[in-house]
């Protein structure tokens, strides 16, 4: 049996008790597929005599779910970039204290704060919630108590156009998801040649500095934010290192520092901006380090710090604004 949002009065109580906690940007969970059916559904509101919505039956990791066929009110936490590519605007945005938000996205809509109480996202009364990767079997039925909840498997969320094809596919859009890819896909081709026609077989390679610690994370070919749209989509070459990684990211030993032989580097700061004085000064005395001296894109100035919030995601609008930074820092 398909499952369908629970009217809403019956459950605030309990919700608004609920504390969740979602740490940001992973992709674990149930692998997932999607089958469509349509059907009718009545649907009653406390205060409304019922009436007929369109509604299909889709399946992921969790089961069946019914959702409307042609939702308005769309929650999609973390992929909200997605939405904004479709021309939708979501009716709340991801946010956590201890990351923020995506500033890119320049949104004016409420933020739900993702470790606080669940009722920010309730009163915003979504017609479908849109999950990802960090959305585990307990705050799947939370969130399901709120609106029909559909958690993206974790294969769709590697692929930026496998994730727009399907938030489109639930949203009734389909037609628009096409006009988006080919537009994507003909400005990846137009930067690709601008790109290979400045640095040709020119290492490149992105890192973030942890704040906290000053550790180095770097960013390897699989890592779903960075390796599509640069080293498959762009075609742009990545330092040994990082070719041979097979985690998406991890913290660079100090000792592999002299090996990584990258004559471009996309610097980004784990929190706040390069302009805060703690990251300026973090990001000085790392050109200064003798250690770091020894890589052909400090000893030659091609390191450039980036706004970190659209190149730590995979979205289709962000990978737009690393394009727009690759074509100023190495093709101008």
């Amino acid at each position: 049996m398909a499952r369908s949002g629970f009217m809403k009065t019956g459950w605030i109580s309990l919700i608004t008790a609920a504390m969740i906690t979602v740490t940001g940007c992973g992709s674990t969970g149930d692998q997932a597929g999607t089958t469509m059916t349509t059907d009718q559904s009545a649907q009653a509101t406390p205060s409304k005599a019922p009436s007929k919505t369109e509604t299909r039956v889709v399946t992921d990791g969790f089961g069946e779910v019914k959702i409307p066929k042609n939702p308005k009110r769309i929650s999609a936490l973390y992929r909200e970039d997605y939405l904004v590519a479709l021309g939708v605007k979501p009716i709340v945005q991801y946010y956590n204290p201890m990351w923020g938000k995506q500033d890119y996205l320049k949104l004016e809509v409420p933020l739900f704060d993702v470790t606080g109480s669940i009722e920010a996202l309730l009163v915003s009364e979504p017609d479908l919630i849109i999950g990802t990767g960090e959305v585990d079997a307990a705050q799947y039925e939370l969130y399901s108590k709120v609106a029909p909840t559909f958690r993206l498997p974790d294969d769709v969320l590697a692929d930026s156009r496998k994730t727009l094809t399907l938030i489109a596919d639930l949203l009734g859009i389909s037609g628009k998801a096409e006009q988006v890819l080919a537009d994507y896909d003909a400005r990846i081709a137009d930067v690709k040649a601008k790109l290979n026609a400045a640095i040709g077989d020119e290492k490149l390679v992105v890192l973030r500095m942890n704040v906290v610690d000053k550790s180095i994370n770097i960013f390897g070919i699989h890592n779903t934010f960075v390796g599509q749209i640069l080293y498959e989509d762009l075609g742009l070459k990545a330092p040994g290192f990082a070719k041979a990684m097979t985690e998406g990211n991890i913290v660079l030993a100090k000792e592999v520092i002299p090996e990584l032989d990258a004559d471009h580097i996309i610097l980004l700061p784990s929190n706040g901006t390069w302009e805060e004085e703690g990251n300026a000064k973090a990001l000085k005395e790392m050109k200064a380090d003798p250690l770091w001296k020894t890589v052909p894109a400090f000893k030659n100035g091609h390191v450039y710090p980036v706004e970190r919030s659209y190149w730590q995601t995979g979205g289709i609008t962000a990978n737009g604004l690393k394009m727009d930074d690759l074509l100023r820092l190495l093709a101008s």
